[in-house]
């Protein structure tokens, strides 16, 4: 574990760079592949995001978050959201107690499992709204209402909800401001032959991989501050606006646009294109992000922030391809 100090911000760049790389190598002593993901997981965790995980059951979702809660040395909380679960299982609930010498009777606050630094929102679709809103407040303003008082979560504070894309029946799926507030929608895919060889070698040994601390959390906000102080060109704010706007139908030129989405991204996309691109490019060494950056954060930023329309479900056209075409369509202008 370590406690980062940098004399300035190039320093401290290089530090994160290393600091990326050992939670990697940590991260490898359980998770076999699924290098982008975990890429992707650090990004959105250093921009000070949320995640959402959307992949079929036994690709290590559970594992992998969990671990990288060790490799941070962060508290770990998993919720488990069933129909019949209520907002103040995850929030808290005030409870009735007496002081025995006294008598007297009081009110005190028992913390639900949102009180943690790494929140696992496991399959958030299969609750009902009412349960979904209660993570809305938490995930935006980083703190729990509970009667008439407010309480602050720690910092930092991560969700990463998981999704089953298989089963939808009995599900209630995420209202579109709900689905904003999450940083990055992450695809998780089956494992190659030979990932899927080295899984099952390492799942049905006698020994699991030991992970050991590599940041903390007073790291992980010194990082997260870096981040925010990380210089951006005019261009490439013009550049990620542009891309937004033109998943927008209302205001695009682009036909395939017009076809294929109902609603494009908002704002916070462009938001979050810029937070990632700043982070992907401290965590690949360089002081400034540039394009690549921006287009390798597009995917997982609009993915779920694009309504395709009728035409795009009766096509088979997926958002993924259409993000691939808005990109190509303003890297040939």
């Amino acid at each position: 574990m370590s406690n980062l100090k940098f004399s300035d911000d190039t320093q401290a760049a290089q530090l994160l760079g290393q600091s990326a790389d050992a939670i990697v190598e940590q991260l490898s002593q359980k998770i076999v592949g699924q290098k982008q993901v975990i890429e992707e997981l650090l990004i959105a965790l250093l921009s000070g995001g949320h995640v959402l995980l959307i992949g079929v059951p036994g690709l290590a979702k559970t594992l992998m978050v969990s671990t990288l809660a060790e490799a941070l040395d962060l508290k770990f909380s998993r919720i488990q959201f069933t129909p019949d679960l209520m907002p103040s299982d995850i929030t808290g609930t005030e409870v009735l107690e007496e002081d025995r010498s006294t008598g007297q009777r009081f009110f005190r606050f028992v913390k639900g499992p949102i009180f943690g630094n790494i929140i696992l929102a496991d399959e958030i679709n299969r609750t009902p709204p009412k349960t979904q809103a209660a993570l809305l407040q938490a995930m935006q303003e980083h703190e729990v209402t509970a009667g008439e008082n407010t309480y602050k979560l720690p910092e930092p504070f991560f969700v990463l909800a998981t999704q089953n894309p298989i089963e939808q029946e009995g599900t209630y799926p995420l209202p579109e401001a709900q689905l904003d507030r999450f940083m990055f929608n992450v695809n998780i895919d089956y494992p190659s032959a030979e990932e899927e060889v080295e899984i099952v070698k390492r799942t049905t040994g006698a020994t699991l991989g030991e992970v050991k601390p590599v940041l903390d959390a007073d790291d992980i906000l010194a990082l997260q501050d870096l981040v925010r102080r990380v210089p951006v060109s005019d261009r490439l704010v013009e550049y990620t606006v542009k891309v937004s706007e033109t998943s927008r139908p209302q205001r695009s030129n682009v036909e395939f646009v017009k076809k294929y989405v109902r609603w494009g991204a908002g704002p916070r996309a462009s938001q979050y294109m810029i937070l990632g691109a700043k982070t992907r490019a401290v965590l690949k060494g360089r002081l400034t992000p540039d394009i690549s950056d921006v287009n390798a954060v597009a995917f997982p930023v609009l993915r779920h922030r694009i309504i395709t329309s009728f035409n795009a479900e009766a096509e088979g056209i997926t958002t993924d391809n259409i993000i691939e075409k808005i990109l190509q369509h303003i890297g040939e202008e």
